[in-house]
């Protein structure tokens, strides 16, 4: 407390000097008049770096300065090895659709196919970007890969060898692709579905449907249709996740936007899908979920690109929450994204066959997978049309189980929590013609339905951008307002003195002394140590007059002492002369 007081009253100009009980020792020399206005400019000067450095703080925002520096993409640099190889737990998982009265069905005792839902297969994914080349205009190249591993820990139970019934997705895609061609053509299709005897339910495990089963009508298949696939083993997964032969070029930030760091800008070196014409093939400015657009408003809108999905789709802000310590903004997938030109005419590029558009929550990505009738729709048709489910009985859409949604953090377009949901369907056409395939004319038909989740950012990631987004934020805020507040109560002080100083005396004095208060120390020395003041020399007694407090009460008190002693020896001396006089008289 003792050295608070100290420094409070340094800063305020306020000094008292020590009692000296020595009347032998005297002070130092006396303070130079200018001292005072020395410390009020050193005050005065403090203050005014400090609003200084806090206005500079305020206009040129280091933070955001450096943030944005760490954010371009660039060899070695952080938030480019985040996204090259991120360090995230993304899993997929696989829900595939049991056939549970496949006799009933094919011989006509049921009218409807009786489907459960088996699953999660679950598997880890990977998502890297190999073959990295920068290139000049501020983009750079890569090879995506998206290898998968098993995590039977996370199955619930479910095993790769699970054995079930499923379609024979083989024989329906070359049924629907030869089913408009010639007489001869679908004759010679049909002698060898018999002789193969191939049918449209078969038992499988659930890793061969998955990842490819053997099919000898794959490989005749191509007699048929020459140069339609180069694989012998056809598995729904496994087609969903080759990349082969692919790359995209994203945006590096190193001559665009920030904002568009890690967006593709084109995907096999073109700008817009070639299974669509524009704008419904365009995928400029999409994320392919590793890093979404950074610096967003709550109106901006993000773009969403997985090859699987054969199309880029929107996403829209619902809401906002706090995951992981950081603020976020919560996406769904466009309800637009669903019409294919039914109801809205931008979507019409959707619609390959304008006479025959397909139902609201179907989209026709044949030209994606190898000209096999597939078609995408949300798991268990949800949000679809009513229609897409007569032929099936087990559906049963949920939003909170089969709706998609992002978490994103807005500044640095970090995806916090996501799930991906989507279905993959057959949407078979007349193929009543073929053999053993009557039963499935003009059907849609549920194979299985994905999640791509993420569930949470591994604790040394989410305390890391705590630190860049919250903490470091703070910290300079905090500096700014102290600095700003400090300058210009520093600058306030040094007002304050020189006023003081000005207002004051020509030379230092202590500011409690009052003048009258001089003139009384120096008749009271005079009185108080006459023999003293003979004996030294003026610039003595000067030094000596400057080492004595002048304690306001005790002067007073001993002043009128003095004059009290003075007057009584008046008396007695006047007494004496007095009787003296009386003596001689007498």
């Amino acid at each position: 407390m003792k050295d608070f007081l100290s420094i409070w009253h340094r800063i305020l100009g306020i000094r008292y000097n020590s009692v000296s009980t020595n009347k032998n020792k005297s002070s130092g020399s006396k303070r130079k008049p200018s001292s005072p206005y020395k410390s009020a400019i050193i005050i005065a000067i403090i203050g005014i770096i400090g609003v200084l450095s806090g206005t500079c703080i305020h206009i040129l925002n280091p933070y955001d300065l450096i943030y944005r520096w760490k954010l371009i993409f660039e060899k070695g640099g952080e938030i480019y090895e985040l996204w090259r190889d991120p360090p995230v737990e993304l899993y997929l998982r696989v829900f595939l659709w049991n056939i549970t009265n496949k006799d009933a069905y094919m011989n006509g005792t049921d009218d409807k196919l009786k489907m459960v839902e088996v699953g999660p297969y679950v598997y880890r994914e990977l998502m890297l970007h190999d073959n990295v080349t920068f290139n000049d205009n501020g983009t750079l190249t890569a090879i995506p890969r998206h290898p998968l591993v098993w995590v039977p820990e996370l199955s619930e139970g479910r095993r790769e060898d699970d054995l079930l019934i499923l379609p024979n997705i083989a024989l329906l895609s070359i049924a629907d692709v030869v089913s408009d061609r010639s007489y001869f053509t679908r004759i010679g299709l049909n002698v060898i579905i018999r002789q193969t005897e191939s049918f449209p339910l078969v038992q499988m495990t659930a890793r061969e449907f998955m990842f490819g089963y053997s099919s000898s009508l794959m490989s005749l298949g191509n007699n048929f249709l020459p140069n339609w696939i180069n694989f012998d083993k056809l598995g729904l997964i496994d087609r969903m996740y080759n990349f082969e032969g692919d790359y995209e070029t994203v945006y590096t930030g190193q001559k665009l936007g920030l904002e568009n760091i890690g967006l593709i800008e084109k995907y096999r070196g073109e700008t817009k899908l070639p299974q669509w014409d524009s704008p419904c093939g365009d995928i400029t400015g999409a994320s392919d979920g590793t890093k979404f657009k950074g610096y967003t408003k709550p109106n901006d809108t993000h773009l969403f690109f997985r090859k699987s999905m054969c199309r880029a789709k929107k996403l829209i802000r619902v809401n906002e929450t706090v995951t992981n310590g950081l603020k976020a903004y919560v996406y769904h997938l466009d309800p637009e994204a669903d019409d294919n030109g039914r109801v809205h005419e931008y979507n019409k590029c959707f619609c390959k066959d304008p006479e025959n558009c397909k139902p609201k929550g179907l989209l026709d990505v044949r030209g994606c997978y190898y000209g096999f009738p597939i078609a995408l729709s949300y798991p268990h048709f949800l949000d679809g049309n009513e229609s897409l489910s007569n032929n099936v009985i087990g559906m049963k859409p949920d939003p909170k189980l089969h709706k998609s949604y992002f978490i994103i953090q807005p500044d640095s377009g970090l995806p916090l929590e996501l799930a991906v949901r989507f279905q993959i369907n057959m949407h078979l056409g007349n193929i009543k013609t073929i053999a053993n395939c009557d039963r499935f004319d003009n059907m849609v038909l549920p194979l299985l339905w994905t999640e791509n989740r993420l569930y949470k950012l591994p604790e040394f990631l989410a305390v890391r951008f705590r630190l860049y987004l919250n903490v470091l934020p703070l910290i300079e805020k905090c500096m700014m307002m102290i600095l700003l507040g400090g300058g210009v109560f520093f600058f306030l002080i040094s007002l304050y003195r020189f006023v003081k100083i000005t207002k004051g005396r020509s030379k230092y004095q202590e500011p409690w002394i009052e003048d009258d208060l001089v003139l009384n120390i120096d008749r009271k020395l005079s009185s108080y140590i006459p023999e003293k003041s003979s004996s030294l020399t003026a610039r003595e007694l000067e030094v000596y007059m400057d080492s004595m407090v002048p304690l306001t009460d005790d002067i007073h008190r001993e002043h009128e002492h003095s004059q009290n002693e003075h007057e009584h020896s008046q008396d007695e001396h006047e007494h004496h002369i007095t009787h003296d006089q009386s003596a001689l008289v007498y």
